[in-house]
């Protein structure tokens, strides 16, 4: 592995452990929080190769795992992994990673074509993974859930622009600077 990719697999998981100090929004109907880190998965999609996105999340979670309180609200530790939000943050390696296997694709990058991979995969996938976890672990049926969880679209829209929008920042600037990796998109 290049010295490149281990800074850029560092830096999305610095990003995604940051954004978890932004306090998250609990609502008194579900106990999954709405936080920013979905965002810094889907940067992590975005400006990694497949496989380092997948990495950054995955030391994301080993962290996570060992007690680090990253994760929005201080919360760490084992706990989190049988919480009612862990289905969705088990799914943040995948997410990252078909984020990135389909940017790598793309032959050329626009805002719209990363908004739709980041609602296809940030918010879909991520739903079709956490969703049922969710109904399960608060002992609530699927439909329920699934209603439940349409509070989040607007905040994750949001997101998934915002993300879109720095992906093609992130990327010119690291194209400008010699990443190799990052030549071949349009901008």
């Amino acid at each position: 592995m290049k010295i490149k990719d281990m800074m850029v697999i560092s830096l999305s998981t610095a990003i995604i452990a940051v954004l978890g100090f932004v306090p998250p929004l609990t609502l008194p109907f579900t106990q999954v929080p709405i936080t920013l880190q979905t965002l810094g998965v889907m940067l992590a999609g975005g400006i990694n190769k497949p496989k380092n996105a997948a990495l950054s999340l995955i030391v994301f979670l080993l962290l996570v795992a060992s007690g680090i309180p990253i994760l929005a609200g201080g919360r760490g530790g084992l706990s989190v992994f049988v919480s009612p939000s862990a289905g969705y943050i088990l799914a943040w390696p995948v997410v990252a990673f078909c984020i990135s296997l389909t940017v790598t694709k793309l032959s050329s990058l626009h805002f719209r074509k990363i908004f739709f991979l980041h609602i296809l995969f940030g918010i879909f996938l991520l739903y079709a993974v956490g969703i049922p976890v969710q109904a399960f672990l608060m002992h609530i049926d699927l439909k329920k859930a699934a209603v439940l969880s349409l509070v989040y679209i607007p905040g994750d829209l949001l997101k998934s622009a915002a993300a879109a929008f720095l992906v093609l920042k992130l990327r010119k600037v690291l194209q400008t600077h010699g990443w190799e990796d990052y030549k071949r998109a349009d901008y």
